[in-house]
């Protein structure tokens, strides 16, 4: 799902929301979730899952076009996990 048809289909879902609304609120919600994580903060939303930031340390990699080496500097990934309640829902889906 793209960010668009999720705003689509919270205004069609909710009549009294005009699009732009819908936009303006997913906007919100996904600027304050990249504002914690920026912050490094954890996200949880319960039903759903987590996003929490993980750390990679620094190491030396490879150019695979040359093969030569590089420093690969260190940084953090926002990861997800999937909350149970998702788990089991995407699990009973595929049954």
């Amino acid at each position: 799902m793209t960010k668009s048809e999720l705003i689509s289909r919270l205004a069609a879902r909710f009549p009294q929301l005009v699009t732009k609304d819908a936009e303006l609120s997913v906007k919100m919600i996904l600027d304050a979730m990249a504002k914690s994580l920026t912050e490094g903060q954890r996200i949880e939303i319960r039903g759903f899952g987590s996003f929490d930031l993980n750390y990679r340390p620094p190491r030396i990699g490879r150019n695979p076009k040359s093969g030569e080496k590089v420093h690969v500097p260190e940084k953090y990934v926002p990861h997800f996990k999937a909350g149970k309640e998702m788990r089991e829902r995407v699990d009973y889906q595929k049954d």
